[in-house]
């Protein structure tokens, strides 16, 4: 049996005929940056998210980005993220003119560790970004105390991690911001890149979405040096099908995780750990393994595909290497992008196929 890492074949085809038939509605009524459709979305997923304002931007990078920049983070600040995420976090840090520090993160749930927070924070450290990894939230209340008592800004990279929940409230609702990617393999993904900030705050709101126009909120008027980020109109379509779709999806995924969870049983994989107060999404079901590289190549001979998110940690990324950071400078995150591997799930996935990738670890 051939098991693919992920494929949108299944998901794809139920949609198509409503796809299509959107397509050929926008692309008639010719309006295609910042129309109905645009204005749609963005109410509709911040409502979904528990949160008042969306503002749609070109992609999940650019969210923290124009976040980090409304919130006037830049040069000589400093921004604490975690240690093992996608390198898109630290580097929207980069690009704002700001400089990231890393932080340990939890071996148990891949999230930032907020008892390693407190020890990273100086007079130059302006925001903590929580990335939700994998699907689950990141453990918020502490990560809100500190930030509280020393004045920073908290904003949530939800890139994995939509319609995730933390203590009864969704991922987006959980900071003072929340940064979401729509790339096509999120759990709602566009047919091409695509982001979203969701906020509760209107002058943030505001300025994130002028700072996506070139720095003006009034044509031709350029309050702020800004930059051409924007969720067009074809893709806010797409996504609103999508959207109606968000709440049954997640489940899917949540019950393909829990016969992972309950039917692999093998000394040598280690599953994912989910915290009591939340809600699980399951963007990715990553295992560990001592014996990583082996147990991928042992799968992919069985024609399971897999992935490893991610194989080098940030702080030994040569985009980094300025920094002076050497091997045994954060050691859960190398010992992380030593052992993590993740296996298939996507939408549509049939038992089968579950119970051939189950039986493969067990045999492993």
């Amino acid at each position: 049996m051939k098991i693919p890492f992920s494929t949108f074949d299944r998901m794809h085809a139920a949609l198509k005929p409503e796809i299509m038939a959107t397509f050929e509605r926008v692309y008639d009524k010719g309006w295609f940056i910042q129309g109905d459709e645009y204005q749609a979305f963005e109410k509709e997923f911040a409502s979904f998210c528990g949160a008042k304002f969306g503002v749609g931007v070109g992609n999940g990078m650019d969210a923290i980005y124009l976040t980090l920049r409304a919130m006037g983070i830049g040069a000589g600040d400093e921004v604490i993220v975690p240690s093992h995420t996608f390198i898109a976090t630290a580097l929207a840090v980069v690009y704002a003119g700001a400089t990231p520090v890393f932080c340990e993160v939890n071996a148990e749930t891949f999230n930032i560790n907020p008892a390693n927070i407190t020890q990273l924070i100086t007079k130059r450290t302006k925001a903590i970004i929580a990335v939700h990894l994998y699907g689950q939230a990141a453990d918020m209340d502490p990560i809100n105390k500190i930030a509280k008592e020393n004045n920073l800004s908290v904003v949530e990279d939800c890139a994995q991690a939509h319609n995730a929940i933390y203590n009864g409230r969704k991922t987006g609702s959980l900071g003072d911001v929340g940064a979401f990617s729509f790339y096509p393999g999120k759990n709602l993904g566009a047919l091409g890149d695509a982001g979203m900030v969701v906020t509760s705050n209107k002058e943030l709101a505001d300025k994130v979405h002028a700072l996506g126009c070139y720095g003006s909120a009034e044509k031709y008027v350029h309050k702020y040096q800004g930059v051409n980020s924007r969720l067009d109109e074809i893709q806010a379509a797409f996504l609103r099908i999508k959207l109606k779709h968000l709440d049954e999806w997640t489940k899917e995924r949540q019950q393909v995780a829990q016969k992972y969870l309950s039917s692999i049983d093998n000394p040598k994989i280690k599953l994912p750990k989910v915290m009591d107060r939340c809600s699980h999404v399951w963007h990715l079901f990553v295992v560990r393994c001592e014996e990583r590289d082996k147990l991928q190549e042992y799968l992919a001979d069985m024609g399971i595909e897999t992935v490893i998110h991610y194989p080098t940690p940030m702080h030994l990324q040569g985009a980094f290497k300025e920094m002076g950071y050497k091997r045994g400078a954060f050691p859960i995150a190398e010992a992380l992008a030593d052992s993590v591997l993740t296996l298939p799930l996507y939408i549509g996935m049939t038992d089968d196929e579950i119970c051939y990738v189950c039986d493969a670890l067990n045999r492993f």
